[in-house]
């Protein structure tokens, strides 16, 4: 199952004047890999890239028979706090996926981690935009790396 699923990681800041030239690669890379076979898409359902992300295989979804939408989510208030127009966005996306899955049940200090090891632990594949050396994102894709999923970086295409 591994094989025929990717999951993915991003920055939550994407710059402006990349953001329509990201989802072109995100959508194109998506496309691909749905022709290799892969037909789970795993998303952790943070702001900016996992939202994209999110957006695009729920779009993909209509001429690509069998994709899924799988959202690993770290525990249920992941949204509290954001703007009312990021939640509402959130919570079409989480109605529509086909399956959610939360690594916790509350918010801790690891509950990110715990739910980014998940999506990497369930995949072959890992898409991501990744721009620094720091912060969830790169030790996500290091993560992936030492775990042996193939690692598809979208920010340098």
């Amino acid at each position: 199952m591994r094989k025929q699923t990717c999951c993915f990681t991003g920055h939550r800041s994407i710059p402006p004047g990349e953001r329509k030239e990201l989802a072109r690669r995100l959508e194109e890379t998506v496309l691909r890999l749905y022709r290799r076979g892969v037909h789970y898409f795993g998303v952790g359902g943070a702001l900016g890239f996992d939202t994209l992300a999110a957006q695009t295989v729920l779009r993909l979804r209509e001429e690509c028979p069998g994709v899924r939408l799988i959202l690993v989510l770290p525990c249920p208030s992941q949204a509290k706090g954001w703007r009312p127009e990021d939640t509402a966005e959130y919570e079409r996306i989480k109605s529509q996926a086909d399956k959610v899955v939360y690594t916790s049940q509350e918010y801790t200090q690891g509950c990110m981690y715990k739910r980014n090891r998940h999506l990497v632990d369930h995949s072959g594949v890992c898409v991501c935009y990744l721009t620094k050396d720091s912060g969830g994102t790169a030790y996500t894709v290091r993560y992936a790396r030492t775990r042996g999923l193939e690692i598809i970086n979208l920010a340098y295409r």
